[in-house]
């Protein structure tokens, strides 16, 4: 935002234009709201600060002499704000429902902007900074954004532009090390997964050093496997995080006049009235003034609803109970028998995945009968990592693929959007579940509420209803082609795609508790075409695969 373009609307507000001083609130609180929400990391006190630096910033306008620096000057007051907000906290415990009741502004960053791949990786390792360096970088973003300069950085910040060059290059240096710490967590490294199992999700400077220890000595969790970008470079041009739909800007706060700020003599109220005969300027800004002196953002009645709203998010099931299966007609996990109905020729499609129960982890499997392997090549090599939403491998042969689950609530609980196969060409079976457990097994001897889905500290992952509980291990049968895409979107998970074989099946899903498993495995493979297909595959290929229902059609 260039102060130049605002020199007008400024001078005018001081002289005591009433519509002046709307537009200047409006404009200017999408970054008030991103520096405070990035240094705060959207903690509860966000919308308290937000308010109170628009409130002194209208108070002292007339103070501003020179209205081609009302930037750099509302960036101080901000900042100013955000320290007297710590100083003024105490060092009682935070009321943790409060906090998981805000919303994490890193999530809102990668939502609200629609963040992929490494700027996503940014925003989320931004929860892995101490208090004084997310101050630092909610400036520093917004000076690589173009948002902000240098000089302005340095002087919100109170040290001289070289000294500032110094802190920028150390917060750097750490924001890098987070970032590290988001792809290793996002990977599959059996080492960090046993160290994390005493993790309680929430990020912090000791787990941060634990964890940075563990992928400078570790091959695969500090192989990054694909180019690093630096920070500055993705967030080059990036754009402000909007100003959440229902966010209140109460200005009539404790009877304040604009009067404080301007030459003339004019209430609180007085303005608020005068800015309900502007509609034009309210539906442009997607604010509305109404009684008592409140902004209340809203969205203007042209602009859909973001994609996003139809899943679950973590603010609104973080701190849900995990979910409870339902029972399906027969307590047996296993597709019909064939045997069942002798006369009659089963279709292709016809039996689907479905809602099941757990078996006796003590029972072996089945038998797993044995197709013909010719081999299965993909797009992603011998082992594919979707970490992000709209990921995707496509797999073309005949033989076993392996998808290997990671469930990370502790990262962002709430509602799952499944994966989903895509241009089914030929035919595709789920034949068998694995890896030692399914996800919403118990993993830790000391929290009975904590599963492979969640725990009451970190909240849980919920699957959609209806969908079938996945295992550690999913075994699929391929005879044709067909593309996998990770739908991410809500709870945050990550999987793993391997060619896999019959063997490599055979012995996942024998091994058992005796082996230090926590179950065995399960054969669903009925050795026809009456082996369930998975739910969410279809034949077309939609314009967005998370739309595919979970009823399957092939």
């Amino acid at each position: 935002m260039d102060t130049r373009q605002w020199r007008d609307t400024i001078a005018a507000a001081q002289a005591g234009d009433r519509r002046a001083l709307d537009e200047l609130v409006e404009g200017w609180l999408p970054l008030v709201y991103n520096i405070v929400g990035r240094a705060l990391n959207g903690h509860a006190d966000v919308d308290d600060v937000v308010q109170e630096t628009m409130l002194r910033a209208v108070d002292n306008l007339g103070s501003l002499r020179d209205p081609d620096s009302f930037r750099s000057w509302l960036v101080a007051i901000t900042m100013r704000q955000i320290r007297d907000r710590a100083r003024r906290r105490t060092p009682a415990p935070l009321d943790e429902s409060a906090a998981r009741d805000a919303a994490d502004f890193a999530e809102l960053t990668v939502l609200r902007l629609q963040l992929e791949g490494q700027r996503r990786e940014v925003a989320e390792a931004v929860r892995w900074l101490d208090d004084e360096d997310r101050q630092l970088l909610s400036l520093w973003w917004l000076e690589v954004a173009g948002e902000l300069s240098r000089r302005e950085l340095a002087a919100a910040v109170g040290i001289s532009r070289q000294h500032a060059a110094v802190r920028v290059q150390r917060m750097k240096e750490r924001l890098e090390t987070s970032r590290g710490i988001v792809r290793a967590l996002e990977g599959a490294c059996p080492d960090l997964r046993e160290m994390t199992a005493r993790w309680n999700g929430r990020p912090d400077s000791v787990w941060r050093k634990r964890l940075a220890r563990h992928i400078r000595g570790c091959g695969y969790c500090g192989d990054p496997r694909e180019t690093v970008v630096p920070a500055e470079r993705l967030l080059v041009g990036i754009a402000l995080v909007p100003v959440p739909v229902g966010f209140t800007l109460s200005l009539a706060f404790g009877g304040k006049t604009a009067a404080a700020a301007t030459v003339a003599s004019v209430s609180w109220s007085a303005k608020v009235l005068s800015a309900l005969t502007q509609p034009v300027v309210a539906a442009t800004a997607g604010a509305t003034i109404v009684a008592g002196g409140a902004y209340v953002v809203t969205r203007p009645p042209d602009t859909p609803a973001p994609r996003v709203a139809t899943s679950p998010t973590a603010a609104s099931t973080h701190r849900a109970p995990p979910p409870t299966p339902t029972p399906p007609p027969s307590p047996s996990p296993s597709p019909p028998s064939p045997s069942a109905t002798p006369t009659k020729t089963v279709l292709y499609g016809s039996v689907v995945d479905a809602v099941d129960r757990a078996p006796n982890p003590d029972t072996p499997p089945a038998a797993l009968p044995h197709r013909p392997e010719t081999g299965l090549t993909s797009t992603g090599g011998a082992h594919a990592v979707m970490n992000h939403r709209g990921d995707a491998v496509t797999l073309t042969g005949e033989g076993y693929v392996l998808v290997r689950w990671q469930i990370a609530p502790q990262y962002r609980p709430g509602g799952l959007v499944m994966p989903s196969w895509t241009g089914l060409k030929g035919r595709l079976f789920h034949v068998a579940s694995g890896g030692g457990r399914r996800m919403d097994d118990p993993v830790s001897a000391t929290d009975s509420s904590a599963t492979g889905m969640g725990s009451s500290a970190t909240g849980y992952t919920v699957l959609p209803p209806g969908a079938q509980q996945m295992w550690q291990n999913e075994y699929f049968y391929l005879d044709g082609s067909v593309t996998l895409t990770c739908n991410e979107r809500g709870a945050d998970y990550n999987l793993s795609v391997f060619p896999s074989t019959w063997d490599a099946v055979e012995k996942d899903i024998t091994t058992g508790p005796a082996q230090g498993a926590e179950r065995y495995g399960l054969v669903r493979d009925a050795g026809k075409d009456d082996t369930p297909v998975p739910q969410y595959v279809t034949r077309s290929t939609p314009a967005d695969p998370a739309t595919v229902a979970q009823k399957s059609r092939v």
